[in-house]
């Protein structure tokens, strides 16, 4: 994720804040430009965005930004929209009579603003089921009760977040007894929309073929192959194929850990590089990083050098201050086989859509 800055006093603000901690303006995120900026109020409940991008235009909170504080995204003031583009997707919310409900719907709503995110800077289709009923997304964040037992999944565009999800000690408690070396809010999200994404840019298209020579055939039978997985495990030897123990399950699942891993890997290079991190160290033969290219515009093989580097680093400074590491994987070769098909994926999917807005936006000017 790029940094951003207060566009009033112009120190340093994540993507998250609300409120400048320098010169406490309001702050929000612009999904038409991809900018967090600071506003001033107008007097009829819009503001006027103070980033330099937005050129003065006024906005209005989302609603479940001005009444929840749930959300820190901006509407446009001449929108008839309520929801910001992020919280419209959300179908059903916790029952916020429940105590530290709507603390875990908060923590629910970040990781998804990431996730989306990282899908409009790649260019990927993030619509609502308003905006095509056929093949839009939505989620769902509920929790499990003595008549209803939710579980994390996606089916058909829908995403389900069980809440307990967004409770660090039962998620923790779950990572440890599942024996996962990496569980987390924003994880589940990546996990589920690659289902999606699967759904909507490889089943049925001409990429089919090519993904069962890779991940396998999905049309085998995914409960045989649940209960397969959870009576005897994976099997040994399994790192030399997949990303993680549960991506051997099935082809979908195998497709939704690495779709994540690829945007894990993205989302961290992206900040990486937005930071301006180097490393030169004068051992030649430790790993070096100076490529800069933006991760959009990266090959993938600029992406996996640069990504075995940092995540070198990475792992030493945790180790430094007595933690696990921070990034607990092993890349095999035939798992960066399958992640070069992920990125090939996505680089299309992204070339066709700015060819499909360039065609719009050619119509819309003939038109007038």
């Amino acid at each position: 994720m790029k940094i951003f800055h207060c566009s009033q006093c112009s120190n340093p603000v994540f993507f998250e804040n609300v409120v400048c901690e320098q010169c406490a303006a309001l702050l929000g995120y612009l999904p038409d430009v991809g900018e967090v900026g600071a506003f001033e109020p107008v007097g009829d409940g819009s503001w006027r965005s103070l980033h330099p991008v937005a050129l003065g235009k006024h906005y209005r909170q989302c609603r479940n930004y001005a009444n929840e504080q749930v959300c820190n995204w901006m509407i446009p003031a001449e929108s008839g929209d309520v929801l910001c583009r992020s919280c419209v997707l959300t179908e059903t919310i916790p029952n916020l009579a429940t105590p530290d409900n709507r603390s875990r719907w908060q923590r629910l709503e970040i990781a998804k603003r990431r996730l989306l995110y990282t899908l409009l800077v790649l260019g990927l289709p993030v619509e609502s089921k308003v905006q095509n009923p056929g093949r839009g997304m939505r989620f769902e964040f509920k929790e499990s009760t003595e008549t209803e037992s939710i579980m994390t999944g996606h089916s058909e565009g829908l995403i389900t977040i069980n809440l307990s999800e967004a409770d660090d000690a039962t998620r923790e408690q779950i990572r440890t007894e599942m024996q996962e070396p990496y569980r987390t809010l924003l994880g589940h999200f990546r996990h589920e929309i690659g289902h999606y994404y699967f759904d909507r840019l490889v089943s049925n298209t001409p990429w089919i073929d090519a993904f069962r020579s890779c991940f396998g055939d999905e049309r085998a039978d995914y409960r045989a192959a649940m209960g397969a997985h959870y009576a005897n495990g994976a099997r040994i030897g399994w790192e030399g194929a997949y990303v993680s123990e549960y991506a051997t399950m099935h082809p979908w699942e195998d497709w939704a850990e690495t779709w994540a891993h690829y945007l894990h890997m993205l989302d961290t290079l992206d900040t990486a590089t937005a930071c301006g991190l180097l490393l030169a160290p004068d051992d030649v033969t430790l790993p070096h990083l100076s490529d800069q290219t933006a991760v959009t515009e990266a090959s993938f093989d600029s992406l996996m050098r640069r990504w075995f580097a940092l995540t070198y680093v990475l792992n030493s400074l945790n180790r430094s201050m007595g933690m696990g590491d921070a990034y607990p994987f092993v890349l095999a070769p035939a798992v960066v086989t399958k992640l070069r098909f992920v990125h090939d994926v996505v680089v299309a999917s992204s070339q066709m859509m700015m060819q499909e807005s360039s065609l719009v936006a050619y119509a819309a000017s003939g038109a007038n």
